[in-house]
């Protein structure tokens, strides 16, 4: 058995990007047009990095000509995001089409169900005037405490207004806003069917482990090309790729709620670059000092946070899993 490597703050950076590229490359190749036995790849692309990498190397894999990309917006997207769409899909000469799914989440009352549990909350708030989000608070991350979720509205000059989220009204905000994921995936297999070609899903490694994904939905695909990497790796990828420059240095963000919002704020409650070291070291079985050594914390908080990671990964994990179906028979 290989002795583990001490600790440090570069053990999560690739050594050699060009291997890696070419090894998911060529895996991809194998997966979709062997395993599958399908021609080629449909991308949703929203101007972040994760799906300007998957993009990047589908282009490699199958050439840009058997490459779809699909930009969804919706009335609560952020317009830049289309922007920096277009642009990618241009660096890598890959064909982009749009499909506007404002109308299709209208069907599902998905802003209306949203707005009215928000209501509940703040007895003011009218979307035509205020736009809200939804986050985590940061206090619990180094304690054993579960998270405690907030609600924000902001008004027309920037004035915002917090207040705890209760459970009924966090878990109907977020059923609702998941349409948003549902609807996206849909509308990529139906391109993918009628090209006879395989959705490629774009979540990383902690989206995919910590939960942070919507079950049918962005955690729905055919393949997962960057599912193993760590975002400073897939940041790593982008740089070796040639994504564009205003892509990669944009702060990740989930473009889900009205109210501009970052992935940290929503979720993660850490910088990626910290998530990645202190994750590593918390699924390679390295101990809360050896990792609190490096990183400058307290052995207690680190320990804390390692609690904190096991039990979003545990709590998750009807996420990832089949359905049930050994009921009867063999």
């Amino acid at each position: 058995m290989a002795q583990k490597k001490p600790f440090s703050k570069d053990i999560i950076k690739l050594d050699n990007v060009e291997t890696v590229v070419n090894e998911i490359v060529l895996k991809l190749k194998k997966d979709v047009l062997e395993k599958l036995r399908l021609n080629g790849a449909v991308v949703g692309i929203s101007g972040g990095i994760d799906s300007s990498v998957c993009l990047a190397l589908s282009a490699m894999a199958f050439g840009p000509e058997k490459v779809q990309g699909i930009m969804m917006p919706e009335r609560d997207s952020n317009p830049e995001s289309e922007k920096l769409a277009l642009k990618l899909a241009g660096k890598f000469g890959v064909r982009a089409i749009k499909e506007e799914i404002t109308s299709a989440l209208a069907g599902f009352e998905c802003y209306t169900r949203r707005d009215e549990a928000v209501k509940r909350v703040f007895t003011e708030y009218d979307p035509n005037i205020y736009k809200m989000k939804i986050g985590i608070k940061q206090t619990g991350l180094f304690s054993s405490m579960p998270p405690i979720f907030s609600l924000t509205i902001v008004d027309p000059e920037g004035n915002q207004k917090e207040k705890i989220l209760p459970a009924r009204e966090y878990l109907q905000i977020v059923a609702a806003s998941n349409f948003k994921q549902r609807t996206r995936m849909s509308m990529l297999y139906y391109h993918a069917e009628s090209l006879h070609y395989a959705v490629i899903g774009t979540p990383n490694k902690h989206e995919q482990e910590q939960g942070f994904f919507v079950k049918y939905g962005d955690g729905g695909a055919d393949v997962m090309p960057i599912g193993n990497l760590y975002k400073t790796q897939v940041y790593q990828l982008a740089e070796y790729l040639g994504v564009p420059q205003e892509i990669i240095e944009r702060t990740p963000t989930t473009d889900t709620y009205s109210a501009e919002q970052t992935q940290e704020e929503f979720f993660y409650q850490l910088p990626f670059d910290l998530m990645d070291r202190y994750w590593y070291g918390f699924e390679n079985g390295y101990s809360p000092k050896e990792v609190a050594d490096v990183m400058g914390e307290t052995e207690e908080r680190v320990a804390a946070l390692f609690r904190g990671f096991e039990r979003k990964r545990r709590t998750t994990e009807y996420l990832r899993m089949h359905p049930i179906r050994d009921y009867y028979g063999v």
